[in-house]
């Protein structure tokens, strides 16, 4: 006798589910993980090692000039002492006053030329002394007061973590007003697909009508046809009827690019309601408004949920709509656009301010996510599985 469907026993399907979600989970954590860390770090730190090495000291390039202070005379030459770590510039980045000293040069084009502790030979004559410590020995030709040349040298730099780029973002001008926008935009734009969707949901579920099987057909068709293709005409009618770039017309951009995917969820979700229920009430003598309002509604919770979220996420973090459908200026901006323009137009090698921003982008809709995530597997998967 087969045991593979013996009552108790695990299938090894479920096991296949279980690691398929596992990878899928730590597929998505990692980069997230990663940005999390890079928001905290310094652009060179960031440019020198990988987040998963942030705790470890970073290996980092530096340049400054020799003193020129406490110069002594010894026979020709100028003999001027020091240590790089305490050099101007490269002070800020040893905050302990000390660090290792793995390889320094003369010149710009090879700056580790020469081992710590060996004396390298100056253009002028002159000779450079760098030692592991950071203790530095120049013996120049010509007169410090005139002069000193540059010492170039690889140190190890203490892992370090700051709230600077937080700061960067956080501080930008208008940025207040930016997420003030993105409110404006986001709650409208979730709001009125819902409350469209939910009646038509509900006419596509248990209302008959002629022509009501090619509605429901052109709304599955509609989720298939790619947003770039509307906006220019879409823009056009807006601009005809008055509304042009402005919070009115992205609002019904939104709801227009939303709608099929929430009828179809709520029309899938509503079908699956129990018909015992819906057919005494209209017994009872209830009027299709009042089924929809008292019985439907409360009952399709889960799924308006799901598609809140859906709806509420996709508006938060919208950079191509909100590009066309609003002014380019600092008053109507929202944050997506206000970081695209303002922050990574001039800092888009920074990545601990790309990550920063992505933060704080997202710290709104994680907030929406987990207050009502709950609803939204319920939702999803009660729609899937039943229709009709």
């Amino acid at each position: 006798m087969s045991t593979h469907n013996v009552a108790g026993r695990k299938s090894a399907l479920t096991w296949v589910v279980n690691i398929s979600v596992i990878i899928m989970v730590v597929a998505w954590l990692i980069p997230t993980v990663g940005l999390l860390v890079s928001s905290f770090r310094e652009r060179d730190q960031i440019s020198q090692t990988g987040w998963w090495l942030a705790p470890l000291p970073v290996e980092q390039a530096f340049r400054a000039r020799v003193p020129a202070e406490g110069a002594t005379r010894d026979g020709e030459r100028f003999v001027v002492e020091g240590n790089v770590f305490t050099l101007q510039g490269v002070a800020n980045a040893f905050p302990g006053g000390g660090g290792n000293v793995t390889a320094f040069g003369t010149r710009s084009i090879q700056p580790g030329e020469f081992e710590a502790g060996t004396t390298a030979e100056l253009r002028d004559g002159g000779t450079l002394t760098v030692s592991d410590d950071g203790t530095l020995r120049a013996e120049l030709v010509e007169n410090p007061e005139e002069g000193t040349p540059f010492v170039y040298f690889f140190a190890e730099t203490p892992p370090k973590f700051t709230l600077d780029n937080y700061r960067t973002v956080l501080s930008a001008d208008n940025m207040d007003i930016a997420f003030i926008n993105t409110l404006t935009v986001t709650i409208p734009a979730t709001i009125i697909p819902i409350l469209i969707a939910a009646f038509a949901a509900y006419a596509l579920a248990w209302m008959q009508f002629p022509g009501r099987g090619l509605l429901i057909a052109a709304v599955v068709g509609l989720l298939v046809v790619p947003l770039q293709l509307a906006l220019v005409p879409m823009l056009s009618l807006h601009t005809q009827l008055g509304i042009g770039q402005s919070f009115v017309g992205i609002w019904l951009a939104h709801t227009g690019f939303g709608l099929p995917l929430a009828i179809y969820l709520l029309r899938n979700y509503m079908v699956g309601l129990p018909r015992d229920i819906i057919e005494s009430a209209k017994v009872d003598g209830a009027t299709d408004f009042e089924i929809f309002v008292r019985i439907v509604l409360p009952l399709s919770f889960p799924a308006l949920a799901s598609f809140a979220i859906f709806q509420f996420l996709w508006t938060w973090n919208d950079l191509l709509v909100a590009k066309v459908f609003l002014p380019s200026n600092d008053a109507s901006k929202v944050m997506t656009v206000k970081i695209a323009d303002d922050l990574l137009g001039s800092r888009g090698g920074d990545w601990g301010i790309l990550a920063t921003a992505a933060f704080v982008s997202i710290g709104v809709p994680l907030v929406v996510f987990f207050t009502l995530q709950r609803y939204l597997v319920r939702g999803l998967l009660a729609g899937s599985v039943k229709g009709g």
